[in-house]
């Protein structure tokens, strides 16, 4: 399953697109594969992005055929495309990637490196636990929006995390409520045993999730938790 999420590095907005279930492929295929196409997908006409991303797409299934090797994202880094894959060897890559670059008007290079732990894939494709909550966030918010939701009235929103331990839970609950978060109740599902529901009353709006999320995720972290995302009531302009 592919996402999209941006992130900063070096004060520049990187655009990240991710197979969320790549990992699966991680015991069989040790090897990265990395083309690098130019090409400023800001700057171009319609038919120009469309054109690009059929040469992408047709590498992609290229690369996948016969499993040579998994496609597991793409970074958009200034005026170049960063197309990555993981393989079983190192065979045959280059000169795929060159079979169907080499007609196209675009510069490219590619190169392949043994990475057997997937360490960049960890580090520069997979979003961390804090950008996959604002990716499911931006699904919330969405479907909200869909309900007829004014999204920047403020409201109570219910956040929930959960906890290894009773004892974590009560610590966070502790931190939580001294950084104006309210109790609302103990919660338990087939998934986990300590987990609680805290509110506080923001709009939910992206930059107000971020500020609201982002800080309760350091104190969930702490106590070795993990945040189970949000609900709130839907809000309607004439309310």
């Amino acid at each position: 399953m592919r996402e999209l999420f941006n992130r900063i590095e070096d004060e520049q907005e990187v655009n990240i697109e991710v197979c969320l279930d790549a990992k699966e492929h991680q015991e069989t295929n040790p090897w990265i594969f990395s083309v690098f196409i130019k090409y400023d997908a800001h700057n171009e006409s319609e038919d120009g992005l469309d054109t690009f991303f059929e040469t992408k797409e047709s590498l992609i299934i290229a690369l996948e055929h016969e499993n040579i090797a998994t496609y597991v994202g793409n970074r958009l880094v200034g005026d170049w495309s960063e197309i990555y894959f993981y393989a079983l060897d190192s065979k045959q890559l280059d000169a795929i990637a060159d079979k169907m670059l080499k007609p196209t008007s675009y510069i490219y290079e590619s190169n392949v490196a043994r990475d057997k732990d997937w360490e960049f894939f960890d580090h520069n494709i997979f979003p961390t636990d804090l950008e996959l909550s604002f990716m499911q966030s931006v699904k919330i918010v969405a479907l909200l929006e869909e309900e007829g939701d004014n999204i920047s009235i403020p409201r109570e929103v219910e956040h929930y995390a959960s906890f290894q331990t009773s004892t974590q839970k009560d610590r966070f609950i502790q931190k939580a409520e001294e950084n104006g978060f309210k109790f609302k109740d103990d919660i338990s599902s087939d998934e986990f045993d300590h987990g609680v529901a805290l509110t506080k009353e923001h709009s939910v709006i992206n930059d107000e999730l971020q500020k609201v999320i982002a800080p309760l995720m350091d104190l969930i972290k702490e106590e070795h938790g993990e945040y189970e995302l949000w609900s709130t009531a839907l809000q309607e302009e004439s309310e």
